[in-house]
C-alpha cells in the first residue's frame, strides 16, 4: 500500500485521483470545516488535522502517523500568484514571501522537508512560474535535501477532464502522463442529468435561481457569451456567467465561477458544476451552496490526480503495488 499525507486538502478532488488508484490517505491537513467534512466524508483518511498549517511541524505528523511516507502532495491557495487578482503584488518575490497567502506555499515546502517524502508534488497556478519565483523556490527545496526539481505543466482536459484546467505541479520528479486522443466535452458529462427543477436522488442537484438583475437577460445569451466580464491584474477581460456551449470544453472552473446551462436559463447546479471536473455523483459536498462551489472550483480535477498517480505507479513504484 502506497501511503499519502494530503496538505491544504480542500474537499478532496487531489486525493480522490490517488485513492481510486489504490494510494492510502494516512492524513490530511485542512483547517476550514466545510471542505474537511467533504474530506472525511469521501475520502476518510485515517487521521484529520483541523489546523492551521502555519501552526503544524512534520514531526508532530511523523509522530502520530509514523516515518513511511511515500507520497506528500499539496495544493496552497493561488491567490497571490495568479493574474485573476487584481490585489497581486507587483513584485514577483512579494507574492512569494510578503503576502500572507503566498507564504502557504513556503509552509507546504517547510513541511515536506521536515517529512521527507520519496515524492512531493505541490500544485498551483502558472502564475507560480513568473521569474525569478521559481529559483527561490527551488532554492528552499534544496535547503531541505531536494536536489531535483521540476515544474511540470499540465492541463486536465488532456486527461479526461471536461473544462480547461492549466496547472504548475512543483515536484522532484518528472511527470508525464499519457495524454487522452479525445477531449470530453460538456454535453458528455451534462446530459443524461435530471431537470434539477422537479424531485432527484442526485446528491448536490438542487436548483439554483439565476440572479434577479439578470431575469431580461439570460433568455438572449449565446453559448460562449457571458452576462458579466471583470478586470485581472493582468488587465485581461475574464468571463462571468457563461453560457456554456455543449460541443466545447468548459472554461477553467475557479472557487467563484458560475455557469449558464447550455439549454436551460439558468446556472448549473453543484452536482453538474463537479461534473464538469471529473467528480463521481456518489462524491457528496457539504456546506453552503458557495462552499460547495467553491471546493470544486479551488481542486485538482480527479481525472487529472487519477492520470498523475497512474504515471507515478508506473514509473516510480512499480514492485510495490501487489504488496
Amino acid at each position: 500500500m502506497t501511503t499519502l499525507i494530503d496538505l491544504y486538502s480542500g474537499g478532496g478532488g487531489y486525493a480522490k485521483g490517488f485513492i481510486d488508484m489504490g494510494f492510502k490517505v494516512v492524513a490530511a491537513v485542512e483547517k476550514d470545516e466545510a471542505p474537511a467534512k467533504t474530506y472525511q466524508s469521501n475520502i476518510k483518511p485515517k487521521y484529520m488535522f483541523r489546523l492551521d498549517i502555519t501552526r503544524l511541524d512534520g514531526y508532530y505528523i511523523k509522530k502520530v502517523v509514523g516515518d513511511d511516507i511515500k507520497i506528500v502532495i499539496a495544493s496552497p491557495p493561488c491567490e497571490a500568484f495568479t493574474s485573476v487578482n487584481r490585489g497581486i503584488k507587483p513584485d514577483p518575490l512579494d507574492r512569494l514571501y510578503g503576502d500572507p497567502l503566498g507564504r502557504l506555499t513556503l509552509h507546504a515546502i517547510r513541511l515536506i522537508i521536515d517529512l521527507q517524502p520519496e515524492i512531493f508534488i505541490i500544485e498551483n497556478v502558472p502564475g507560480i512560474k513568473k521569474k525569478p519565483i521559481p529559483e527561490y523556490i527551488k532554492m528552499e527545496l534544496e535547503d531541505g535535501g531536494y536536489t531535483e526539481i521540476y515544474f511540470n505543466k499540465l492541463n486536465a482536459a488532456d486527461y479526461g477532464n471536461p473544462s480547461f484546467r492549466m496547472r504548475i505541479f512543483i515536484s522532484n520528479i518528472r511527470i508525464k502522463p499519457r495524454r487522452l486522443k479525445r477531449n470530453v466535452v460538456v454535453e458528455d458529462v451534462l446530459k443524461d442529468l435530471p431537470d434539477p427543477r422537479y424531485p432527484n436522488n442526485i446528491p448536490n442537484h438542487i436548483y439554483i435561481y439565476p440572479p434577479k438583475r439578470f431575469h431580461n437577460k439570460i433568455h438572449r445569451l449565446r453559448w460562449g457569451d457571458s452576462l458579466e466580464y471583470f478586470r485581472g491584474s493582468d488587465y485581461r477581460e475574464y468571463k462571468q456567467f457563461i453560457r456554456l456551449h455543449p460541443k466545447k470544453l468548459a472554461p477553467t472552473v475557479m472557487g467563484k465561477s458560475r455557469f449558464i446551462h447550455p439549454y436551460q436559463d439558468r446556472l448549473l447546479t453543484v452536482r453538474e458544476q463537479a461534473r464538469l471536473m471529473g467528480y463521481p455523483d456518489d462524491y457528496i459536498f457539504y456546506g453552503g451552496i458557495d462552499e460547495q462551489y467553491n471546493q470544486i472550483g479551488e481542486s485538482v480535477p480527479p481525472p487529472l490526480s487519477r492520470a498523475i498517480a497512474d504515471y507515478i505507479l508506473d514509473k516510480y513504484f512499480i514492485e510495490i503495488t501487489s504488496s
